[in-house]
């Protein structure tokens, strides 16, 4: 029985260019497996490491991932685009998230110095200590949940590998 995953390539309309047919190159079976495998994975940690962060500091992985940014950003600001980037929302999304932040008194807006016409979210003292505190549980999760259960070969070996997927 053929996978529905993927699909049979005669099945497929092909593309014509000026002097060729290009057809599709689709993941083979075992190559789908290690795709599936690397989506769990990912998955895995990330929730772990939600669950952690809110149980025991009340503050969400998104949140965190923005006051991580902002702490290391330049004199700890970064525009809002920027930082929707950076932390793989989309600029709707992290526009909420720091409404919520800049409410808590951890973030605050501030007109760019450049020139005037953009908004940078800039790190508050408070949010500084927060972030000072959410490390805590975050960083121990990190290495519970992902560093220890790896040797440093895979480690390095991982690093790699993801640095050529983001490349």
């Amino acid at each position: 029985m053929p996978n529905p995953a993927v699909p049979d390539a005669e099945a497929q309309p092909r593309q014509q260019g000026a002097a060729e047919v290009r057809e599709a190159v689709r993941p083979d079976a075992d190559e789908l497996a290690v795709w599936r495998s690397f989506l769990r994975a990912h998955a895995s940690v990330t929730r772990a490491l939600e669950r952690e962060l809110v149980a025991e500091q009340r503050l969400s992985l998104a949140a965190y991932d923005v006051l991580v940014q902002l702490a290391e950003a330049p004199g700890r600001e970064l525009r809002m685009t920027d930082l929707a980037e950076a932390v793989l929302l989309s600029r709707s999304g992290v526009t909420r998230l720091v409404d919520r932040l800049e409410q808590a008194g951890l973030v605050a807006r501030q007109r760019t110095t450049a020139d005037g016409r953009g908004v940078v979210a800039v790190l508050t003292e408070a949010g500084l200590d927060r972030l000072r505190e959410a490390a805590v549980t975050h960083l121990d999760g990190v290495v519970r949940h992902f560093t220890a259960r790896l040797r440093p070969d895979q480690l390095a070996d991982l690093g790699a590998i993801t640095a050529e997927l983001t490349d």
